[in-house]
């Protein structure tokens, strides 16, 4: 009997290797641009419940190495817009506004000659826990207390042309639960707001959450964005069919090199993620 221990291992290793990193699964082709979307670049702590949204400083210089020594173009997304872009190209992009993306993110970028485009929530200084907006027994206030980006980092993070700046509304709000004109408010309210406190072009929009519907797409479109991204997992082809609608490829602090470099490859790790 002992000697079925040693093969059946195996098996089921390689059972739940399949299945966790999908290496099956048909490659995407390169001439589609990658969105990638991060959030905090920090060491999570142990037992956070957003340690996904935390990808450590060493592992994200990792990522970005390895995506310049694969001859990876860096866009930003209005620029993916505005033209179509080279084959093997990808977009990065910072939601929230975690003051990590000036001092972890920005200089690891400019290391490495990459471009991304930070979602910046307008009002970032309240105190409110975000997650909470969506799902109520998430108010823990751990992202409440992640450091947030002050103007003067932003305007720093904009002079270098690392960064473009785009919008995630007034207050990182749930659309679903707001009426129409508190919709456009937030939606049409923010980029304005980034506008004229930043004094830069806003193209480009980032739904919380990755919650919206047909009404904020018009809205979105109506307050004058030529792009929008989303929360959903994939790779779009250029030119975009619903360029308010862009797929994204979910960056995880949960994950090695290996399933970064899958997801790149498919635009999803495992069979469901």
């Amino acid at each position: 009997m002992i000697e079925w221990i040693a093969p059946v291992t195996a098996l089921a290793t390689a059972g739940w290797f399949s299945q966790r990193y999908a290496w099956w699964r048909p490659a995407v082709p390169w001439t589609r641009p990658r969105i990638l979307m991060y959030h905090l670049i920090t060491r999570p702590q142990r037992g956070s419940r957003y340690r996904g949204m935390k990808v450590a400083p060493e592992d994200f210089e990792k990522q970005l190495a390895w995506l310049q020594r694969e001859g990876f173009h860096f866009a930003t997304v209005s620029e993916l817009i505005a033209s179509p872009p080279r084959s093997r190209t990808v977009a990065i992009t910072f939601d929230d506004g975690y003051e990590d993306n000036y001092s972890a993110a920005f200089p690891l970028l400019r290391k490495y000659g990459a471009r991304a485009t930070l979602y910046l929530v307008a009002n970032r200084t309240d105190g409110t826990d975000w997650s909470a907006k969506k799902k109520a027994h998430h108010n823990s206030g751990e992202l409440s207390r992640e450091p947030k980006l002050a103007d003067s980092q932003v305007l720093e993070m904009l002079d270098s042309a690392v960064f473009e700046l785009g919008a995630h509304t007034l207050t990182h709000a749930n659309l679903a639960q707001l009426s129409p004109a508190e919709r456009r408010q937030e939606i049409a309210g923010s980029r304005q707001w980034l506008e004229d406190r930043f004094g830069v072009p806003v193209k480009s929009f980032a739904y919380p959450f990755g919650i919206w519907d047909a009404q904020d797409e018009q809205l979105v479109h109506a307050a004058g964005f030529t792009s929008a991204v989303t929360t959903h997992s994939g790779i779009d082809s250029a030119p975009f069919a619903r360029p308010l609608a862009l797929r994204r490829v979910k960056i995880s602090g949960k994950e090695n090199l290996l399933a970064f470099r899958i997801r790149l490859r498919t635009g999803r790790r495992g069979l469901w993620k």
